[in-house]
């Protein structure tokens, strides 16, 4: 998908520190980027880089110490805790490297949750569930729980659980950390297909191999930006 031109997130001169007794420990040192709509990036970076803090203040998990954030042109840096969940809630579909199901649910339960926070009628949430988990392949596996599915299966529910709300934005941190190679590839091309259908989609990762899915890949190091690449042969 070739990127709209708009940002939908924006990054000026950010910096995070956290206090460790008493002082403060730098974690990001001046980050300024920009993503653009229909864009599918890559952040990679080693153990202790700082691309789990940066992913943190993509998805309005987190604020900066100093700098800006803007999501979709909205300055979050000042919001209170409420408006941020809400923001996430309506822009930014979450995919973590462990999941994050409820095992005592089935599939398409786990992926009508969300949708309970948006006023969905309980057949409508049904009904997007299951239409979410069919696009992810997983028609005939919606009553089943996380324990009787594959651990690839179980990463299609939880994407299909971040499309249920229909988000511009998909943040997906280190997705394929808990799969094999095969079922991996299967992940990353999914997220493929989601970004040639317009979606933004924003991998962290530590992985190379994962990285080279995505179109832009920017690598983070000791809080730092020190490359932006854009893949121009596609």
């Amino acid at each position: 998908m070739k990127a709209s031109g708009k940002p939908i997130i924006e990054l000026k001169s950010v910096e995070k520190a956290y206090s460790m007794g008493g002082l403060p420990v730098p974690v990001l040192r001046g980050v300024s980027l920009v993503i653009r709509q229909g864009e599918f990036v890559a952040i990679m970076g080693p153990s202790g880089s700082g691309k789990s803090t940066l992913m943190n203040l993509i998805g309005c998990l987190d604020v900066p110490t100093k700098g800006k954030v803007f999501l979709d042109g909205r300055d979050i840096t000042r919001m209170e805790d409420h408006d941020l969940a809400r923001i996430r809630g309506s822009m930014i579909g979450f995919v973590f490297q462990k999941f994050n199901l409820i095992n005592s649910l089935s599939a398409w339960e786990n992926v009508a949750l969300p949708l309970i926070f948006r006023g969905k009628s309980p057949s409508e949430r049904r009904q997007i569930a299951m239409d979410t988990l069919a696009k992810v392949g997983l028609s005939d596996r919606t009553a089943n729980k996380p324990n009787q599915l594959s651990g690839g299966q179980q990463q299609r529910v939880a994407i299909a659980r971040a499309l249920a709300v229909s988000p511009s934005m998909i943040l997906a941190d280190e997705p394929t950390g808990n799969l094999d190679s095969r079922t991996g590839a299967e992940i990353l091309s999914i997220f493929g297909r989601l970004n040639g259908e317009g979606r933004t989609v924003v991998l962290v990762t530590h992985d190379q191999n994962v990285a080279k899915s995505a179109r832009r890949i920017i690598h983070i190091s000791d809080g730092m930006v020190i490359s932006d690449e854009q893949d121009r042969r596609r």
